[in-house]
């Protein structure tokens, strides 16, 4: 247990407060009235079995940060990490800052922010390893790290970068409230060191001494509807209707006259309409894995779709040439379905930060959509693998066996891409957050799947291919890309004109990678065109193979610059940052210049 000393300051202990029934989200504060099983437990700190006599310690804790009083001194950021003992790097607090107004009088307003304990607490839902705990002691939400596996979801859900991963170690690690300290009757360290009397802690919805608002919300801070988060603010100083951050994200924070609420839009004094390729910072980030694994995933469930369509379907509905066709190619399309499939599998799960804990995935499929996404994935998988295995020896016995298998698949398949979907649709990511994101992959699943069909049954037919089948396979392809263009229309429609990050992440699409977003929606359209030009009068003769080649190119390099796009674009609502702290901007200077060598930067250098 955390060890007092003798002479502990006064104002480093928890106070003993009258705290009301319900929080300002009409929860209750006593947790023990909806979770008394989880009471009386000892919380086994450093194998303590002692339980702290705090009358409170039942009831819902948060901190409380007066935005008047932070001198921005970093001493609850210094607190935090020696307590911890983070590396540099790492910070489960950090203090930001936006600023507005024009000289004389320019104002500044601080931020410290930690992980708020919230009361929706969407990292626990998401997390597929269930690494997560939302405890009836003091309501902290405390993660594991020997559970996590590092797919660092819970930091895209997290609209308060509080969960951290560890690109080191490999896992995922963030505030755990000091619950040691609160057993002994202390506040968190970071409160305990503020030197301002800015940052306090206590039972949530009571107000420290000398202090009045209990406000929801302040410039910078995101909506918190989302998660309900355990943090009150106090900030009566007038400030300018715009406040801008000092960070790398074009985003200013302007106020709605009618609500007196600081709403997130484009700061458009920081404009710029130069636009660039950007092609290194789009192809080789982060997140390749990801596109890898969602392209290869939607393309072959929708190829498989379409094998299913005609050995089921074909020869009822006048598609017997086409059926014919698959048929007739049916070991190297099963064959190419299963292999791209597993590289898709095997790119993901090598991107986890421990790869060898993969099975961990599956531990919350009652809550997380990626658990419900792999076990979906997984089970198509095995569905394929079956059907191929069976379909091929064609005998009563096997082919039920391959019927059901069938089954299977698309169970799974239907699923596993529905989960794929939901696990994107991120409150905390606006440029995600849209209809689209599920047009997209529809379309991908239409115009890929459709498209390897074609590849593979030309490959075993070559010029012998039917009308037929080529209709049928540019019609699929056609219909996949249109959907595409059409969510991508609304989405930037909607995202240009959002009060939200979206709009930030629009303006970069459009100048930062304007010229790689300029090439996918010319690759587009092109693509659309002569696709329906193949619908309208067919495609036959060497020429039509060479023409066919070409534009099967062109679809695979549009969807692999539009699923990057897609990755790199997003902005989600996390804290502003400094000027060098919490930056995107000055981390990749630091990498690009060698300031990531040196540990005093907090940025880790490019080779891990």
């Amino acid at each position: 247990m955390f060890k007092v000393r003798k002479d502990e300051p006064e104002y480093a202990y928890l106070p003993d407060v009258k705290a009301p029934q319900q929080n300002q989200y009409g929860k209750k504060i006593d947790l023990s009235i909806e979770h008394g099983e989880l009471t009386g437990q000892s919380l086994n700190i450093n194998n303590d079995t002692s339980i702290s006599d705090n009358p409170d310690r039942y009831k819902q804790h948060g901190f409380y940060f007066n935005a008047d009083n932070c001198i921005s001194c970093h001493a609850c950021e210094s607190a935090c990490s020696e307590k911890n003992d983070l590396p540099p790097y790492l910070a489960y607090r950090a203090v930001g800052y936006v600023e507005g107004g024009t000289y004389p009088s320019y104002t500044r307003l601080n931020i410290s922010m930690a992980c708020n304990h919230c009361d929706n607490p969407v990292c626990l839902k998401g997390c597929p390893t269930r690494a997560y705990t939302k405890y009836a002691e003091y309501g902290a939400v405390l993660q594991d790290p020997d559970i996590c596996f590092g797919c660092g979801y819970c930091t895209w859900v997290c609209p308060y970068n509080a969960p951290q991963l560890d690109m080191k170690k490999g896992h995922v690690h963030k505030c755990n409230m000091c619950v040691d300290r609160l057993e002994a009757g202390l506040k968190p360290a970071c409160a305990s060191a503020c030197l301002a009397g800015a940052l306090d802690f206590g039972v949530i919805e009571t107000t420290p001494e000398n202090r009045d608002q209990l406000k929801t919300s302040i410039p910078g801070f995101p909506t918190a509807e989302i998660t309900n988060p355990n943090i009150r603010f106090q900030q009566t100083k007038t400030l300018p209707q715009d406040m801008s951050r000092t960070d790398a994200t074009v985003l200013k924070y302007h106020r709605n006259d009618a609500t007196g609420e600081y709403e997130p839009m484009l700061d458009e004094q920081r404009k710029s309409d130069k636009k660039d390729w950007n092609l290194k910072k789009l192809l080789t980030s982060h997140e390749n894995a990801h596109i890898a694994f969602t392209l290869s995933t939607q393309a072959v469930i929708g190829a498989f779709f379409i094998v299913l369509f005609a050995q089921y379907f074909g020869n009822d509905i006048g598609y017997a040439d086409f059926a014919a066709n698959v048929s007739s190619a049916y070991l190297p399309v099963m064959v190419t379905l299963l292999v791209l499939l597993s590289f898709g599998m095997a790119k993901l799960n090598l991107h986890l930060g421990r790869p060898h804990r993969f099975y961990r995935g599956f531990y919350n499929w009652r809550l997380s959509p990626v658990s419900r996404e792999i076990a979906g994935v997984s089970l198509f998988f095995t569905g394929i693998a079956g059907y191929a295995l069976f379909a091929y020896f064609n005998n009563e016995i096997t082919g039920t066996i391959a019927d059901l298998s069938a089954v299977v698949a698309l169970i799974g398949g239907v699923g596993g891409f529905y989960y794929m979907y939901k696990l994107y649709r991120i409150p905390a990511r606006p440029y995600w957050n849209h209809w689209q994101t599920g047009s997209s992959f529809i379309g991908s699943a239409f115009s890929l799947g459709g498209l390897l069909i074609a590849l593979l049954v030309s490959l075993t037919h070559g010029l012998t291919m039917t009308a037929a089948t080529i209709d049928l396979s540019a019609k699929l392809i056609l219909t996949g890309l249109l959907i595409e263009a059409m969510g991508l229309v609304f989405h930037a429609r909607n995202m240009k004109n959002s009060h939200s990050e979206g709009a930030v992440s629009h303006y970069e699409q459009t100048t930062t990678y304007g010229k790689s977003y300029r090439l996918r929606n010319i690759l587009l359209a092109v693509n659309i065109i002569a696709v329906a030009l193949i619908v309208v009068y067919g495609l036959s003769g060497v020429g039509g193979m060479v023409i066919g080649i070409l534009l099967s190119l062109s679809i695979l390099l549009s969807a692999v610059l539009g699923r990057a796009l897609f990755y790199v674009l997003v902005i989600p609502t996390t804290m502003p940052g400094a000027f060098f702290w919490r930056n995107k901007g000055f981390e990749e200077h630091a990498r690009e210049t060698g300031l990531a060598e040196m540990p005093q930067t907090g940025v880790l250098p490019p080779h891990h």
